[in-house]
């Protein structure tokens, strides 16, 4: 079984052009064109994420999470295409990775619409693999 999100967005180009140029996403289904309302579907080492600008498909501001197995390297690799962390002091998870209290690393990124993507690592998996933080 395999439980895919749709993430709601009001333009499916500038969610796309995040998702792909920025996110590291590719687009490898949908209805094919990037004009509102439309439907598509990315991957990210071999898992699929919806995004939808029909109306009904999700509400925006959710939460998704997106593992990974090196959250410190692909922060970095994610900044290099273009990411642009804010300044949030009340929030330093969108500055960068940080160790959380329920044993993940994670950081988080708002797409244009306001969902977040909190991309973790558990940190055993972390500690064992000598993660470097940035």
């Amino acid at each position: 079984m395999a439980i895919v999100p749709t993430v709601r967005c009001r333009s499916m180009r500038r969610a796309l052009a995040f998702y792909t140029g920025v996110l590291d996403f590719e687009r490898v289904g949908g209805d094919g064109r990037p004009d509102d309302p439309s439907f598509a579907v990315l991957a990210r080492e071999g898992h699929r994420l919806f995004l939808s600008s029909h109306a009904g498909d999700g509400e925006f501001g959710q939460a998704i999470v997106v593992e990974t197995g090196d959250v410190d390297g692909l922060f970095r690799t994610l900044c290099g295409r273009g990411l642009n962390p804010p300044d949030r002091p009340e929030s330093p998870v969108h500055r960068g990775p940080v160790d959380q209290t329920w044993g993940t690393r994670e950081f988080y990124v708002d797409d244009p619409d306001g969902n977040t993507l909190r991309f973790a690592q558990r940190l055993q998996e972390h500690r064992a693999t000598g993660g470097a933080r940035p």
